[in-house]
């Protein structure tokens, strides 16, 4: 193994469901680190800081440092540096702007003055004065950037699926007539940069996740790999897309046994 693929790999769904482990996880990562594997935890998490998901994972039993997980915020911050810097109009909760140096935020009842409008998810905090706000932002002259911080469509939560930051995404692109520049899966621009992050390529690294569209279809798209896990928001029905997944596991607990017989591990090519 004189070059190994690198491994993306999901956090909700895959190595854990709501406040549950899924059972193996904790093992799996222990192998993924005995051996050293390049890995990345990849998440469109925007409802809780690194941090908050580097704790949660530590009460769960599985250790990890901030720098190994890639959220859509941490590139969104990135990217606006670059593209469009000034003060930021952030629909996220207050404890995840913590994972943001050095960035301007607009006043939370202002409706005017965004450079950019970054939506996450608010989960319970939704309301129409916010999403409405939100829409007078996106309204303001001149025209603020959009940024959606992924496009995951739902997500499993312990009490069942919950709609996730797509839909208003899209309801904001039909009453502002604008398109978000996504930065979370399954946005090309995030998945290459979490493979700079490891200094992978995409015909050598692959995806592991429990969305088919978001994870593995959008990994597959770009010419990685695309595994999928039979947990978290999994359905029979996902095998029935047109677009199948290179490989189906029935959790992460089973991701060794793919790794050590893996054509793409062994050959460094992908398919």
């Amino acid at each position: 193994m004189a070059n190994p693929a690198a491994l993306l790999i999901d956090l909700d769904g895959v190595l854990y469901e709501g406040d549950r482990i899924v059972e193996g996880a904790a093992a799996c990562v222990r192998w993924l680190v005995e051996r050293r594997v390049p890995r990345l935890y990849v998440t469109n998490t925007t409802s809780r800081p690194r941090q908050a998901i580097v704790d949660r994972r530590a009460a769960l039993g599985i250790e990890t440092e901030s720098e190994r997980i890639l959220t859509p915020l941490v590139a969104a911050s990135r990217w606006l540096s670059e593209n469009a810097p000034g003060v930021w109009a952030a629909f996220v909760p207050a404890a995840t702007c913590g994972d943001l140096t050095g960035v301007e935020l607009l006043d939370e009842r202002a409706e005017t003055g965004a450079r950019s409008v970054v939506l996450g998810d608010l989960g319970d905090a939704w309301d129409y004065a916010t999403l409405n706000r939100a829409f007078r932002l996106l309204m303001d002259e001149p025209a603020p950037v959009f940024v959606a911080l992924g496009m995951t469509r739902y997500w499993r939560a312990s009490d069942g699926l919950r709609i996730d930051v797509a839909a208003f995404v899209r309801a904001l692109e039909c009453a502002a007539g604008v398109e978000a520049v996504v930065l979370g899966k399954p946005a090309p621009a995030f998945f290459d940069t979490a493979l700079a992050a490891l200094g992978a390529t995409r015909d050598t690294a692959a995806m592991i996740g429990d969305d088919i569209v978001s994870d593995v279809n959008a990994a597959q798209d770009l010419g990685m790999t695309g595994v999928l896990v039979r947990t978290g928001k999994f359905r029979a029905s996902d095998l029935e897309c047109h677009h199948a997944p290179d490989a189906v596991i029935d959790s992460i607990a089973s991701l060794p046994e793919w790794y050590g017989r893996s054509s793409l591990i062994r050959s460094g090519t992908s398919r």
